[in-house]
């Protein structure tokens, strides 16, 4: 169950057991889709087209994509900034788990509310994430940054990023895109805590009495179902997230495309 459950007190998970259960998915998720992340990444930056009629555009295709970055870059590209990547998400899980369970567990004994609603589960989903989100910015920044060089590579190590990024650009530049990122975490965790529980119930309510005992499946299905929801409807912001945390490292993005400067003008503010 994730999230407070007023029923199940007995037998309810410790905040230590919740924290390393959040953990533990952040990271065998993130090394799982890693390859798909840095092609993902390697989109958002690329401001032509994603087709073949562009004559501009780099990558046009998650195959030809990978292909691509596979001939030039060799295998190990896929799991570039995979260090920051496991930081962020181990922390970010830990983080978003334990503040959701004790949100939800505070709206039962502090209001009316029930701490299994849809409401409650957006809105303490969304504010959760905002708090893992502040706590693992930094690391988010540095993960893009990786993901995003091409070769000859800028930084060559964890360490190198830090001071390079720091010395160039100043200590703001582990919050570049935060704005936007706090503005789509809230409703992308929303939808995708409030979703899973409803879909769960659709399910039950579906499914028939003999079958319902399948748990794993359940859970597999519903949290697919309830990421692929909250991921659409928020996407657009993701895309702006990424530009910005990328302003100012324009010279590893010249071999994939040209390159965009998001931080001019209006959009000064977000970065900061």
């Amino acid at each position: 169950m994730v999230g407070y459950d007023p029923k199940a007190d007995a037998r309810s998970n410790s905040k230590l057991e919740v924290a390393v259960a959040g953990s533990l998915s952040g990271f065998v998720t993130r090394a799982l889709i890693s390859p798909l992340d840095v092609i993902k990444i390697r989109f958002q930056l690329q401001i032509e087209r994603l087709c073949r009629s562009d004559p501009n555009a780099k990558y046009h295709g998650i195959l030809q994509a990978g292909k691509q970055i596979l001939q030039e870059e060799g295998p190990t590209a896929f799991w570039k900034g995979h260090i920051p990547a496991q930081l962020l998400s181990i922390g970010y899980g830990a983080v978003q788990f334990l503040s959701f369970e004790q949100l939800t567990e505070l709206v039962h004994r502090a209001s009316v509310y029930d701490a299994r609603g849809f409401s409650v589960h957006f809105i303490c989903g969304g504010l959760s994430a905002c708090a893992a989100t502040l706590t693992v910015h930094p690391v988010d920044v540095l993960r893009t940054r990786f993901a995003a060089q091409g070769e000859p590579k800028v930084y060559k190590t964890l360490r190198d990023a830090v001071v390079t990024m720091y010395k160039t650009e100043g200590p703001l530049v582990f919050y570049k895109g935060l704005t936007p990122t706090l503005i789509a975490i809230f409703p992308y965790a929303g939808l995708q805590f409030s979703c899973y529980r409803s879909l769960k119930q659709a399910y039950e309510w579906v499914m028939p009495a003999n079958r319902k005992q399948t748990g794993n499946l359940k859970s597999l299905l519903c949290g697919c179902g309830a990421g692929v929801i909250s991921k659409t409807v928020t996407y657009p912001l993701d895309l702006f997230k990424k530009r910005l945390q990328v302003g100012g490292f324009e010279k590893a993005r010249a071999t994939f495309g040209q390159v965009s400067h998001p931080c001019a003008g209006s959009f000064d503010p977000c970065t900061h």
